[in-house]
């Protein structure tokens, strides 16, 4: 079989979905792969910044790292912006959506939350409430997202920061992405409830 006979999904015989999953099985394998050409990709978008798109994903990581976080939350610093191109107004919440499957709630969370929370910097010069993050401040990972905004994303714009290349992180995307999607040991509780 090379392609599917149905014309709509549930017209889909059990052959044809077993061929199918085994295409999709196959095609993710190449994930980690695509995410890193489409992080290599930001090394050429967004400009302004002393640093290119790639190099602050890069010193994100790099930060996360010399913290001593681990390589859940490193990885969710290194694709945080992943979004940025495609979606510019909700970059957060796509790059949550990548890494959701493989890392643990709590980073999840917090990527989703970042762009919000980056407000905090900058929202008063256009005359909004830096402030708004704190609608969130009950919540168990609020510190969490706090702290990835002050030490990893904010202030990942030096370029004379010591940064190695992307190559560096390539095995921790690898260990990350090979584990079984929504393994409840992976992933726990993603939505614990507030205090």
């Amino acid at each position: 079989m090379e392609q599917v006979a149905f014309r709509q999904m549930k017209d889909g015989t059990r052959e044809e979905y077993v061929f199918l999953e085994r295409l999709e099985d196959e095609f993710n394998q190449g994930l980690v792969d695509r995410l890193l050409r489409a992080l290599r990709h930001l090394d050429h978008s967004l400009s302004g910044y002393r640093v290119s798109r790639l190099e602050h994903s890069l010193q994100s990581a790099a930060r996360a790292e010399a913290d001593g976080a681990d390589e859940d939350m490193i990885v969710g610093a290194l694709l945080h912006d992943l979004g940025d191109e495609l979606a510019p107004y909700n970059h957060s919440q796509l790059a949550a959506s990548i890494i959701r499957p493989y890392v643990r709630g709590e980073v999840t969370w917090v990527v989703h939350h970042h762009g919000l929370f980056q407000t905090f910097y900058y929202a008063h010069h256009f005359g909004e409430d830096p402030n708004e993050r704190d609608r969130y401040q009950d919540h168990p990972w609020y510190q969490s997202c706090v702290d990835f905004c002050e030490r990893y994303d904010q202030a990942a714009f030096d370029p004379d920061y010591p940064t190695p290349p992307l190559e560096h992180f390539e095995p921790m995307l690898r260990r990350v992405f090979s584990r079984t999607p929504f393994d409840p040991a992976v992933i726990g509780e993603e939505h614990p409830r507030e205090p």
